[in-house]
């Protein structure tokens, strides 16, 4: 449509966020049913999400030798041979340095409290929602206070122990939700159908708890740029992306999802073109999976659902930022197998030239089904495509993509190794 081109449309940013930057914030594994949808759902993980989110990668710590010193022995926790020694000096300096260890790992422990004090309360009370509805909690107004916001996609959010919360906890901007239709129209949430239940479904784990965010944020009323208008408090104008996996046929699915999505359209929260400009909302709603991009592209004049474009053939012209958000690819079919935890020179230019090709539409690219395992693997592709300049991370792990620097292992302040990536 002549009103969808590019040339001589007016963009309205409201002070909600800004979606047409020429830069992106930047600071695993998909699941898919239909292999031949190339931005569906993603294949699983060899190591489980729990498992990803109960541990951190360990820093590799330089020796200048082969011989273990006594700090080394310290730093590896065994205190005995650092402590247990009558050597009076020796027996100081592993005091010392078990001092400095106790310090680290408190200064440590405080910087994961403060980050966010109203959401983390949220994450450690939270409780699976039931026949009463969402889990409900008494609002505190240091909600997302002190949380930096980092451009990463929480993959299959919902699979967290927290569905959202934890995600808004690390900072991430963009959650996702796999949805399945019911026989009574409703849509729950799960990777498989086998796997969903009666109360988990796309209200109770995600548009409720984005309601009660909005409204007691008084989104509908922040009107003016110094107010606070989004989730974050310190990036007040950044809209969450919610991006929606439909599992079920997506032309059944689609009047459904409208219907639910409208009473955030009508309280102007929801990002939406109304064929000749794009209105900012502090969330923005995002089809992948089975979505009919017919139907997304057919709502030309009051468009609040856009779609996930196939960052392959990113090029051809019917992918817009007027009706797409993020052009997504599995990784391996994008540029081949990972070797040796890196990636080739040609892949290097693939990467480059499809990334490139996304953002010169204003576009968000986003590989999934990267390397989970090892983890130096998962590091050196992490950094390498935030190096070209990935419109967002897809990851699993949140702990070790949003709290721990994986590219030059600084945390808190203390630098802990070198950089590990060219």
């Amino acid at each position: 449509m002549d009103q969808e081109k590019k040339s001589g449309v007016i963009v309205e940013v409201r002070p909600v966020y800004s979606r047409m930057t020429d830069s992106y914030s930047l600071p695993e594994r998909e699941f898919r049913d239909d292999s031949d949808n190339e931005t569906g759902s993603q294949v699983s993980s060899a190591v489980s999400l729990e498992e990803l989110e109960s541990g951190r990668s360990t820093p590799r710590w330089y020796r200048r030798g082969q011989s273990k010193t006594l700090a080394h022995r310290c730093w590896a926790g065994l205190r005995s041979s650092c402590l247990g020694t009558s050597h009076p000096a020796k027996r100081s300096l592993g005091q010392q340095w078990f001092r400095l260890t106790i310090v680290v790992i408190s200064v440590l422990g405080v910087f994961g409290v403060i980050a966010g004090v109203g959401l983390e309360h949220i994450v450690s009370t939270w409780k699976e929602p039931d026949a009463n509805g969402t889990f409900k909690y008494e609002w505190m107004d240091n909600f997302s206070r002190d949380i930096v916001t980092k451009n990463c996609h929480s993959h299959n959010d919902y699979w967290r122990r927290v569905p959202l919360y934890q995600a808004f906890a690390a900072g991430c901007t963009s959650i996702e939700a796999d949805v399945w239709l019911t026989d009574d129209k409703d849509l729950r949430v799960g990777h498989s159908w086998q796997s969903t239940t009666q109360y988990r479904t796309l209200h109770n784990l995600f548009l409720d708890p984005l309601t009660n965010i909005f409204e007691n944020r008084n989104v509908s009323t922040a009107s003016m740029s110094d107010r606070q208008t989004g989730v974050f408090d310190s990036d007040p104008n950044a809209s969450v992306i919610l991006l929606i996996d439909v599992k079920s046929d997506g032309h059944d699915v689609w009047p459904v999802l409208q219907s639910q999505l409208q009473s955030f359209h009508d309280k102007n929260w929801l990002t939406y073109f109304d064929g000749k400009a794009i209105h900012q909302g502090p969330l923005t709603v995002v089809g992948t999976g089975r979505t009919p991009f017919e139907l997304v592209q057919q709502n030309s004049t009051d468009r609040f659902i856009f779609y996930d474009a196939p960052l392959r053939s990113i090029s051809e012209s019917q992918y817009t930022i007027f009706n797409s958000y993020y052009a997504s690819a599995n990784l391996k079919a994008a540029v081949g197998s990972v070797w040796w935890s890196k990636f080739n020179s040609k892949q290097e230019d693939t990467l480059e030239q499809q990334i490139e090709a996304a953002q010169a539409k204003g576009l968000k690219s986003r590989y999934w089904d990267t390397p989970a395992w090892p983890i130096s693997s998962r590091d050196n592709v992490w950094a390498k495509l935030m190096d070209l300049g990935v419109g967002v991370l897809n990851v699993d792990d949140l702990v070790s993509a949003t709290r721990w620097n994986w590219d030059f292992c600084e945390v808190a302040g203390f630098k802990l190794c070198g950089k590990k990536h060219s």
